[in-house]
């Protein structure tokens, strides 16, 4: 690459930047001519390239250029000291380049309108609403528990094969997009990612990759999980950037399966969400609704809970504040917190719609 066009990349830089938080005051505009306009395109083309193939591109992609960046500094470290304002400027025009591949290939949607305008959904609730919700989702939960084992004892374990998960959630939006054409799912690109287990180190479920359009979901994960985060990731590919939409997807998506396993999955998953509300809210009231819970649902949370602790590190509250800083600089101003945004989602989509 020559010197001149270096030049003009690394001035783009800010000039991209500019552009996009000007676009991020005119989500009608990012709407209509992106998320709506060229990104269906954008995505599906990516999802033919890639989708077919059954491992990951995106992280083969971000290996290789983890092993390029390690090569290049340790064969020009030298001239590296010599002339560190001509690598600065190299890490310039390399983040020139990444910064526009990412907002081109997804990550302008973060500037759309959320799914709650999109429906017409309140976010905010009362104790009693959530109160009265877990109520709901302990029948539901309790119920499909019981239908699937036979018994209130023994916990949900998904015969399923992570292909035949995301198979099933391809199913589940094909079936939503009957009444909501926008969540028409097709050309499926959904992978385990070979990273699951740093993903897991990381407290991560899953990721979409938005230089492939892959939606990665963490392998290892506990299976009775997977739908909902398979659910989660494709909302993703579909132009949903925010945390809360695509959880509040993955839970739409997952409870309109008519498969009892799926079903399951969907409102268990949504009771824990609500459940961690109300312990931070009030936690003699939260015991008395876990106690509600039939044993066996109880110790599904259990499982999961235990997972997790199996893997949690001192590194893992920095990656979170990582990703919390990124979220926030992407027009996602509750950071990670906006995963637990979800909870008044569902409870107002549930007062409006029902499910």
């Amino acid at each position: 690459m020559g010197k001149k066009t270096k030049t003009i990349l690394l001035c783009l830089l800010p000039v991209q930047i500019l552009l996009v938080k000007w676009a991020s005051n005119y989500p009608d505009f990012i709407e209509t001519y992106y998320s709506n306009g060229i990104y269906p395109f954008i995505s599906k083309t990516l999802r033919i390239l890639f989708g077919w193939i059954p491992f990951s591109m995106g992280d083969i992609l971000y290996t290789a250029l983890f092993i390029f960046v390690f090569r290049y500094l340790y064969k020009n470290w030298k001239s590296i000291k010599a002339k560190p304002l001509t690598f600065l400027k190299d890490i310039g025009v390399l983040l020139s380049m990444v910064y526009f591949l990412f907002h081109f290939n997804w990550g302008l949607n973060y500037h759309r309108y959320p799914i709650a305008t999109k429906l017409g959904l309140e976010r905010e609730y009362t104790q009693k609403e959530l109160t009265q919700f877990i109520q709901y989702l302990t029948e539901k939960s309790n119920s499909y528990q019981f239908q699937i084992t036979g018994d209130s004892i023994s916990p949900v374990h998904i015969p399923y094969s992570k292909k035949e998960i995301f198979s099933m959630t391809q199913e589940g939006y094909r079936e939503l997009s009957k009444t909501y054409p926008e969540f028409d799912y097709n050309f499926s690109s959904q992978k385990s990612s070979i990273y699951s287990i740093p993903l897991t180190y990381m407290g991560y479920g899953g990721y979409i990759n938005p230089f492939t359009n892959e939606a990665q979901v963490n392998g290892i994960t506990p299976r009775f999980r997977l739908p909902t985060v398979s659910g989660h990731e494709v909302g993703h590919q579909l132009g949903y950037s925010a945390e809360d939409d695509t959880n509040f997807i993955g839970f739409w998506v997952t409870s309109v399966n008519e498969d009892p396993y799926f079903k399951y999955a969907a409102y268990s998953h949504a009771l824990g969400y609500c459940l961690s509300d109300l312990a931070r809210k009030d936690e003699a009231k939260f015991k008395e609704m876990i106690n509600q819970l039939n044993p066996g649902v109880q110790e599904n949370f259990r499982e999961i809970s235990r997972f997790w602790a199996e893997y949690e590190n001192p590194l893992e509250p920095v990656f979170k504040s990582i990703f919390n800083v990124f979220l926030k600089a992407n027009n996602q101003q509750e950071g990670i917190e906006s995963y637990n945004a979800v909870v008044g989602l569902i409870i107002n989509f549930h007062h409006k719609y029902g499910f």
